[in-house]
C-alpha cells in the first residue's frame, strides 16, 4: 500500500507549498479529526512545535481542520518531538501532531502524528488520512485557521518526567550545550542545571530562521572548540526537534549514536536490564560497534534506515535499546521515541555511576572507515537486474572477505543511489566506494 505524503518521519516540505500549503494542511487537520473521532468520541489533540517561522501558522491552520471537525486543541507551543509523543501517550490525549522538519533548514516544516500510545501512525492508518486529504482537496476546502494560545505547562510536565528518569545528580559537571536554536533552547539548560551542571549554552537564541544553521547536531565544530577550550567535562547537541543527540568528549573526540548504543549497552547488560542482550539498530550502525557489542555477548539486529523501523523491530523482539547513527537513540523503559535529551540523562548518568569519563566509557570501539556516496540516477532499478553493478558489489565483498561492508540503497524521496561501503584500511574504502558508485554512473547515472 504506496503512500505519497506520509514518509518515515510524516509529512514533509517546504513550507507554504505542496504538501504543506494551507489548504492541504487544513485539509490533514480535517482528515486527522474524522480518524480519531472514529475512535475516540469527544477527542482532544495536542500540537507542538519547533522554532520554525512557520511553525504558528501551520500550526493554527492544522488546528482549524480539527476543530471544524469539533475536535478540541491543546497547544503546547515550543517543545520537542519526544515531549509532543511523552504528552500524547500519557495525557488525555486521542492524538498528538508534531510541527517539525527536525534537522531540516528553516524554510522546511512537517507534520508529524503520534497515536495516543505515543507511537507513529501505523502505515495503513496514514494511508487512510492521505486518501481523505486528497478527497477533501478535491471540494475545495476553505482554510480557517483557529485561534491558538500556547499552554505552557505542557512543556513543564515533560521537563518534570525527564528530572524523575534521572538518579544521579550532575553537581559539578563542566557541560556545554549546542540547542541548534531548536525546540530544546528552553527546556535543556534549565534540565541540566536543576541536576547541579554547570552549563554553557551555545545557539539558544531562535529567531524562526537559524533552527539548525550551522550549529546543533550537524554542525558539532562549534561545540568541540567550546568544549576543548571551555575544559568542560562534556558537550552535547541537539537538532532542530531535539530527538536526537550528538555529544563531544572532554578530548574533542565526536561520540554519535553508535556510541551511546555501546555505552549505554554496557550500563544495561551490566544491571541486569539489557532484555534479551540485544541492541536494534540499522543498516548504516558502523561494524565497530557490531564487534565491541559482540565482544560483550550483546547481539545487534540491523534495521533499514529510519527511526520508526528500529522502533518496530525493538517492540517485536521486546528490546529495551536501539538506535541509529545519526543520535536517534530510543530508550524503551522511559520512551517510545529518540530523545535527545533522554538520552544525554541515560549518559551522563552512566559516566556518573562508573566515575568514567565518555571516552572512557567507549574503551574497545574502534570505528572502521565508511564513505558515502550519492549518485543522482535516472531510474532506480533492482540491482541484481543490473550485472556490471552487481558484479563490482559482488568484487567488493569478496576481497573484503568479511572484513568490511558494502550496502548500495535508493533514496525514498530523491533520484538517488546511496553508496555506503565500510571496512578497516580507508584507502581501500574510498576506492571500493568510487568504483561501485562509477559502475552505477554508468549504467543508470542521468
Amino acid at each position: 500500500m504506496g503512500k505519497e505524503l506520509f514518509g518515515t518521519d510524516g509529512i514533509r516540505g517546504v513550507a507554504g507549498e505542496y504538501p504543506l500549503d494551507r489548504a492541504t494542511v487544513f485539509a490533514f487537520g480535517v482528515a486527522l479529526a474524522g480518524d480519531v473521532l472514529r475512535a475516540h468520541h469527544g477527542a482532544e489533540v495536542l500540537i507542538g512545535a519547533d522554532t520554525r517561522e512557520s511553525g504558528e501558522w501551520i500550526s493554527a491552520t492544522a488546528a482549524g481542520g480539527l476543530e471544524s471537525r469539533g475536535v478540541r486543541v491543546r497547544y503546547a507551543g515550543v517543545i520537542t518531538t519526544p515531549g509532543v509523543a511523552w504528552l500524547t501517550r500519557g495525557g488525555p490525549f486521542a492524538a498528538g501532531v508534531m510541527i517539525s522538519a527536525s534537522h531540516n533548514p528553516y524554510r522546511d516544516n512537517g507534520l508529524k502524528v503520534f497515536s495516543r500510545s505515543g507511537f507513529k501512525l501505523p502505515d495503513a492508518e496514514e494511508h487512510s488520512i492521505e486518501q481523505e486529504i486528497f478527497r477533501l482537496r478535491e471540494q475545495g476546502l476553505q482554510p480557517l485557521p483557529a485561534r491558538l494560545a500556547a499552554d505552557g505547562a505542557l512543556a513543564g510536565q515533560y521537563l518534570e518526567y525527564l528530572l524523575s528518569t534521572c538518579a544521579a545528580r550532575l553537581d559539578g559537571l563542566r557541560l556545554v550545550v549546542d540547542c541548534g536554536n531548536g525546540a530544546s533552547y528552553r527546556l535543556a539548560p534549565e534540565l541540566f542545571a536543576r541536576l547541579g551542571a554547570e552549563v554553557r549554552t551555545l545557539c539558544a537564541a531562535p529567531d524562526g530562521r537559524n533552527i539548525n544553521l550551522n550549529c546543533g547536531a550537524l554542525h558539532i565544530e562549534p561545540l568541540r572548540q567550546a568544549v576543548v577550550e571551555g575544559r568542560a567535562d562534556l558537550g552535547v547537541a541537539f537538532d532542530g526537534d531535539a530527538d536526537r543527540a550528538i555529544f563531544v568528549s572532554a578530548t574533542g573526540r565526536e561520540v554519535n549514536g553508535d556510541g551511546v548504543l555501546l555505552a549505554s549497552a554496557r550500563a544495561l547488560k551490566a544491571a541486569g536490564r539489557l532484555a534479551g542482550d540485544l541492541v536494534v539498530s540499522t543498516v548504516m550502525a558502523n561494524l565497530g560497534l557490531e564487534k565491541a557489542l559482540e565482544r560483550e555477548g550483546i547481539r545487534m539486529v540491523r534495521t533499514p534506515v529510519g527511526d520508526k523501523y528500529v522502533l518496530e523491530e525493538m517492540v517485536r523482539l521486546g528490546a529495551v535499546l536501539g538506535g541509529e547513527q545519526s543520535g536517534h537513540v530510543i530508550f524503551r523503559d522511559y520512551a517510545t521515541t529518540g530523545d535527545g535529551m533522554l538520552t544525554a540523562l541515560r549518559v551522563m548518568e552512566t559516566a556518573r555511576r562508573a566515575g568514567a569519563t565518555l571516552d572512557e566509557l567507549l574503551h574497545g570501539l574502534e570505528i572502521y572507515p565508511q564513505r558515502l556516496v550519492n549518485v543522482r540516477v535516472r531510474v532506480k532499478k533492482e540491482l541484481t537486474t543490473v550485472p556490471a553493478v552487481a558484479d563490482e558489489i559482488r568484487r567488493v565483498e569478496k576481497a573484503f572477505g568479511g572484513a568490511g561492508r558494502v550496502l548500495v540503497r535508493f533514496s525514498g524521496t530523491e533520484p538517488l543511489a546511496r553508496v555506503m561501503v565500510e571496512g578497516p584500511d580507508l584507502e581501500r574504502v574510498e576506492g571500493f566506494s568510487q568504483s561501485i558508485a562509477e559502475a552505477i554512473r554508468r549504467e543508470m547515472g542521468e
